[in-house]
C-alpha cells in the first residue's frame, strides 16, 4: 500500500493550479498515490470565519503586494509561464465542483482536474456559461450533459457539502490544503504550495 497525498481542491483558487503539476511531481518522485477531494472554497471560508488573501490583507500595507512576489517566485521555480489570472476571478465555482464531485465517484476525479486545470487557468475558459462550460469538459474526455444532469442530484449536492464539512473538521480553512497519509495510518496536514519540500520530506518517511 503505497503513501497517499489527499488535495482539498476547488478550481476557483489560483493556488489549486500552480500547486497541481508540482506535487505531481512530488508524489511521482515519491511513489505516492494522489487522491482529490472536491470542496467549495466559499463554504470553507464561511465556516472558518476565513477570507481570501485579497480581501483578508487588504488593510495590512504591503501584504497583498509581497503575497504577489511570491506568486511570481513560485510560477518562476516551477516554469508556470502558462498561467493567467482567470477574467471572472473570483468566480462562482458550485458546478464545477459538483462536476469534479460527480466524476470523483467515476475514479476520475484526478483526471477531471489535469484536463480541466489548463482550460480554466491558461485559457481562461468562460465558466460561468455552461455551452463554453460543457464544450471545454467534453474536449477533455468527459460527458459534459451526463455530469452536468449530476451535478444537479440531490445526492451530488450533499455530497460536496458533506466532504467541505469533513474538510473543516479536520483542520482545513483553505486551497490547498493537503493530507499526507503514510503505510501505517499516521496523517500529517500541510497548507500552502509552499510546503511541498515538507511534504515530500514527510512521504519519504513512509
Amino acid at each position: 500500500m503505497a503513501n497517499r497525498v489527499e488535495l482539498i481542491f476547488d478550481f476557483v483558487s489560483p493556488n489549486a493550479y500552480l500547486i497541481w503539476g508540482p506535487l505531481r511531481e512530488v508524489v511521482r518522485r515519491t511513489g505516492a498515490e494522489l487522491d482529490v477531494t472536491p470542496v467549495f472554497l466559499g463554504g470553507m471560508h464561511k465556516l472558518t470565519g476565513n477570507a481570501p488573501p485579497r480581501i483578508r490583507n487588504k488593510d495590512v500595507k504591503g501584504k497583498v503586494e509581497y503575497d504577489m512576489l511570491e506568486m511570481n517566485r513560485f510560477i518562476a521555480r516551477h516554469n508556470l509561464a502558462k498561467f493567467k489570472m482567470h477574467p471572472q476571478f473570483p468566480f462562482n465555482s458550485i458546478t464545477l465542483q459538483r462536476m469534479l464531485y460527480a466524476a470523483d465517484q467515476d475514479g476520475r476525479g484526478v483526471q477531471f482536474v489535469d484536463m480541466m486545470l489548463p482550460a480554466i487557468w491558461e485559457e481562461g475558459v468562460d465558466v460561468l456559461d455552461p455551452q463554453s462550460l460543457g464544450a471545454a469538459v467534453a474536449d477533455a474526455g468527459f460527458d459534459a450533459k451526463d455530469l452536468f444532469e449530476r451535478s444537479q442530484s440531490q445526492e451530488v449536492k450533499d455530497g460536496l457539502v458533506a466532504n467541505t464539512s469533513h474538510a473543516v473538521e479536520r483542520g482545513g480553512f483553505g486551497i490547498p490544503t493537503m493530507f499526507v497519509r503514510q503505510k501505517g495510518g499516521d496523517t500529517e496536514m500541510f497548507f500552502g504550495k509552499e510546503r511541498l519540500g515538507q511534504i515530500e520530506e514527510e512521504l519519504a518517511k513512509g
